[in-house]
C-alpha cells in the first residue's frame, strides 16, 4: 500500500479506487454530487475530499487545466534551487564587498579592473 504524502490518511490505491468508482457509477445516480456523497461515505472521507481527488485525477489525465504531480514537484525543486542560488549570490556579494573594503583599508588593490592579462604585466619581464 503506497502513501502519496505521509500526512494522507488514504493510500494512493484507495484514492484511485474511490475516483474510479465515482466515474464508473455516476450514471446510477441523479447527479455526480450524489455519486460523490454516497461513495465518499463508503470510503470514510468527506465529499469535498473525494471531489478533490477527482479533480486532481482529471488534471493528471489532461482533462482539466492545472499542474500535474510531476510538474508540481519540478516547480518545487526549481523554487528551492532558485532560493539556494539567491542565498549563494548574496554570500558572494557580501564576501566581495568585505574583501574590497579590507583591501582599500590596507592599501592593496586585490581587484584591478584595468589589467585583463598577466602576460603583459611589467613584472613579467626578465631582467
Amino acid at each position: 500500500m503506497t502513501k502519496g504524502n505521509p500526512g494522507n490518511r488514504f493510500s494512493t490505491e484507495v484514492r484511485a479506487r474511490a475516483v474510479r468508482m465515482v466515474l464508473e457509477n455516476e450514471a446510477d445516480y441523479k447527479s455526480r454530487s450524489q455519486a460523490v456523497a454516497s461513495i465518499a461515505e463508503k470510503f470514510g472521507c468527506s465529499s469535498a475530499t473525494l471531489r478533490g481527488w477527482i479533480n486532481r485525477q482529471a488534471i493528471e489525465d489532461g482533462d482539466r487545466d492545472g499542474l500535474t504531480q510531476s510538474e508540481r514537484e519540478e516547480f518545487k525543486a526549481l523554487r528551492r534551487e532558485n532560493r539556494e542560488l539567491k542565498q549563494a549570490n548574496e554570500i558572494l556579494r557580501k564576501g566581495e564587498a568585505f574583501v574590497r573594503h579590507w583591501s582599500e583599508d590596507n592599501g592593496r588593490a586585490l581587484f584591478s579592473r584595468r589589467r585583463t592579462s598577466t602576460a603583459n604585466a611589467r613584472d613579467d619581464h626578465v631582467h
